[in-house]
C-alpha cells in the first residue's frame, strides 16, 4: 500500500506572505531561486516544530530529517541536556557587556577535546571562522595567496566565491589558487610557481562537495601536505565546519593522523545554538589577538553553555562511532532498495556524513525524481549535498527510511522502465 503523499498548502500560503518582505521569500538552498538544486514542489517551505530526529512543517507533515538543519542537529532536536544548560544560563544572562566566564569554560573544554588546539576563538557562523583563519594566515606569513582544492565550500564571503558569481570582484579572488583534490604533485607545483607567496592551504578533511561522489584523501596525502606547508612556511587550515565531531571528537585532522595549524568548527558544536569556533596552534595565538575581528553577539553566554553540554554529551555517547554505525545501517537499507529496482545508488563519504547519487543518469534528473518522491513521503533528503546523522535516529526510523526509499524507487522505475 502506497504511503500518503504530502501536500503543502499552508507552506505555499506562508511563502506568498514571505516573498513580499524577504528576498526570494526563502533564500538559500531550499528557496525557489534554487530550483536547479532541488525539486521545489516536493519540499515544505516552512517548519513549525522539531524534536529528536523529526521536524514537522506548517501543514503538519512529519519528516525523518537527514539534513539536521544542514548539520547543527547532532544529538537530536530539543536535546534535554543541552536545552537545560542553555535555560540555566539564560536565567543568569546571555549577551552582556562583559562576557561570561562560560566563554573560558568552553575554550578550556575545546582545548582539552580537540587534539590540535591550544586556544579557541568564538564567533557565530562557519563563514566567520574560515574568514578569520585566512586573515590569520595572511597576517602571520605576510603573504597573500591561498590554495583551495576544487570542489571546496568554505562559506559565502567574497574570498570563497568565483569571479563569475554576482557581486564578486576580481580583487576578491585574484589571490586564490585552485588545484585538484588528492593531486599532491599539483600542489607541489603551485608552491614552486608561487614561491614565497602562499599564505595558506585551506581544505575540508575529505572532499565532501556537491554534485559528485565524496572522496577520501589518498593514503599519506595529508602527511605530505602537512610536511610541505611546514617547509614552505604556509599555514594549514582544516575546515571542519561540516565534518567536525562526526568523524572524530578530537577533530578530523586527528582522524587522518596529522595536525592542522588552524581548524574551524561550527555545525555540531552546540546542537543548534549559534556559535562557531576557530582553534589553533600556540604560534598563531598572538596573531589572532592582533586582528580587528569581532561581532555584536559573538560572546553570548547561552550558546557557550549549550556547547559545553553538547561536547560533554558527545563524548559520553562516543558520537563519531555511534553516528557511523547508524549511517552504515542507513546506507545498507538504501542500497538494497535501489538494487531491488535496478538502480545504481552510490553512497559515499563517511557514513555519519553520507552523500547520495544515483549514477544511472549523468543529468542527475533520475536522482532528483527519487529524492522528490522520498521527501513527499516524509524522508527529508536533498539532492546534491551531503547528509547528516544525529544521535536520536532510531532503528525504526532507519527501517522506515528504507521502506520509503524502496517505494520511491518503485515509482521512478515505473516512469523509467529498464
Amino acid at each position: 500500500m502506497m504511503r500518503k503523499i504530502n501536500t503543502y498548502t499552508k507552506s505555499r500560503e506562508e511563502f506568498a506572505r514571505a516573498v513580499k518582505v524577504i528576498p526570494s521569500g526563502v533564500y538559500g538552498h531550499l528557496g525557489p531561486a534554487e530550483g536547479c538544486f532541488i525539486p521545489v514542489e516536493a519540499y515544505p517551505m516552512f517548519g513549525e516544530r522539531a524534536r529528536g530526529s523529526y521536524f514537522w512543517d506548517v501543514d503538519g507533515n512529519r519528516f525523518i530529517d537527514y539534513m539536521c538543519a544542514y548539520g547543527p542537529n547532532v544529538l537530536g532536536y530539543c536535546d534535554p541536556d543541552v536545552d537545560a544548560a542553555a535555560r540555566a544560563q539564560m536565567e543568569l544572562g546571555n549577551c552582556m557587556t562583559s562576557p561570561s566566564t562560560k566563554m573560558i569554560d568552553f575554550a578550556e573544554l575545546l582545548v582539552d577535546t580537540v587534539h590540535s588546539a591550544d586556544w579557541a576563538f568564538f564567533a557565530k557562523n562557519g563563514n566567520d571562522v574560515t574568514t578569520l583563519a585566512v586573515m590569520t594566515a595572511r597576517a602571520y606569513t605576510h603573504k597573500k595567496k591561498i590554495v583551495f582544492f576544487k570542489g571546496y565550500y568554505h562559506g559565502v564571503a567574497p574570498w570563497t566565491q568565483k569571479i563569475d558569481y554576482p557581486g564578486i570582484l576580481e580583487e576578491d579572488v585574484c589571490n586564490n589558487i585552485y588545484v585538484e583534490w588528492n593531486d599532491y604533485e599539483a600542489l607541489e607545483r603551485v608552491f614552486e610557481e608561487n614561491k614565497d607567496e602562499i599564505a595558506a592551504v585551506i581544505s575540508q578533511p575529505y572532499m565532501h562537495g556537491n554534485f559528485a561522489d565524496n572522496e577520501m584523501p589518498a593514503e599519506g596525502f595529508w602527511q605530505k601536505v602537512r610536511k610541505l606547508c611546514t617547509e614552505k612556511d604556509a599555514v594549514l587550515i582544516i575546515d571542519d565546519v561540516r565534518a567536525g565531531f562526526r568523524m572524530d571528537i578530537a577533530g578530523s585532522d586527528h582522524y587522518f593522523g596529522f595536525e592542522a595549524d588552524l581548524i574551524c568548527f561550527c555545525k555540531a558544536l552546540a546542537n543548534g545554538y549559534n556559535v562557531s569556533a576557530l582553534c589553533g596552534k600556540e604560534f598563531l595565538k598572538n596573531t589572532v589577538s592582533g586582528l580587528s575581528y569581532t561581532g555584536s553577539y559573538w560572546m553570548s553566554a547561552v550558546p557557550f553553555a549549550a556547547g559545553i553540554a553538547c561536547i560533554e554529551k558527545m563524548k559520553k555517547l562516543d558520537i563519531a562511532n555511534l553516528l557511523n554505525e547508524k549511517g552504515t545501517k542507513v546506507k545498507e537499507g538504501l542500497t538494497v532498495a535501489a538494487r531491488k529496482f535496478g538502480f545504481d545508488l552510490h553512497v559515499t563519504g563517511m557514513p555519519s556524513l553520507f552523500y547520495l547519487r544515483i549514477a544511472d543518469d549523468p543529468t542527475l534528473s533520475l536522482h532528483q525524481e527519487w529524492v522528490a518522491e522520498c521527501v513527499k513521503r516524509g524522508v527529508f533528503f536533498t539532492n546534491h549535498h551531503n547528509h547528516f546523522l544525529n544521535a536520536s535516529l532510531t532503528d525504526e526510523d532507519i527501517a522506515e527510511t528504507a521502506a520509503v526509499a524502496e517505494e520511491a524507487f518503485e515509482v521512478v522505475r515505473k516512469r523509467h522502465p529498464l
